[in-house]
């Protein structure tokens, strides 16, 4: 009998949501294939390892994660913009319950240091695109805010700046479990680049 086809973004759903909950040493491809309903078999026949399919199933949140990151940079004064996307990039992480943290930050914390013992380096340059396409766009919305009056830094190293704060939100989510914390943080980088907003 020939395996039953899937539905490759089904599964791709499925897979992401245990790797982003369990990291991808914690997931198993049976438990994909029992919670997809499909064969173990036909998980290898269409990816070719537990690996690839983490990388198929990030690369399809990636896409749909900029499109979100997109959104909340591209409209609006800019401290409505860079507060809409520290409110998602929070919302990203504290998700699920309990919050599964930051899938991009927990995949890193995979990488192999030795060849065969974990993630590879496909996976840190697709880790790497995502965070280098986040900074174009955090960068895009201060060059805008320059041409309006709203910025008056350097908007490549202001936007670095942002990511990397970004990296450390996810970092004590993981610590601290601490919302209030977060935000509060957000809200002081936000100040740090603009200033404090008027009454």
């Amino acid at each position: 009998m020939r395996p039953r086809e899937f539905d490759h973004d089904d599964v791709l759903r499925i897979a992401f949501d245990q790797f982003w909950r369990k990291g991808v040493r914690g997931t198993s491809l049976s438990d994909i294939a029992r919670d997809a309903g499909v064969q173990r078999g036909s998980l290898y026949n269409a990816f070719g390892s537990k690996e690839a399919l983490f990388l198929c199933a990030y690369e399809r949140y990636a896409s749909e994660y900029l499109g979100t990151v997109e959104k909340a940079l591209g409209s609006g004064a800019l401290r409505k913009r860079l507060t809409a996307f520290f409110d998602l990039t929070i919302e990203n992480f504290r998700s699920g319950s309990p919050p599964r943290g930051c899938p991009t930050t927990r995949g890193l914390m995979e990488l192999a240091s030795v060849e065969g013992e974990g993630l590879d380096e496909n996976a840190r340059k697709t880790f790497a695109d995502l965070v280098t396409r986040i900074t174009d766009l955090v960068q895009e919305a201060l060059s805008e805010g320059i041409k309006r009056g709203e910025f008056n830094g350097d908007p490549e190293s202001a936007a670095l700046h942002i990511v990397t704060v970004t990296r450390g939100l996810a970092v004590l989510e993981r610590a601290f479990g601490d919302e209030a914390q977060l935000r509060k943080i957000a809200r002081h980088t936000v100040e740090l680049m603009l200033g404090k907003a008027s009454r």
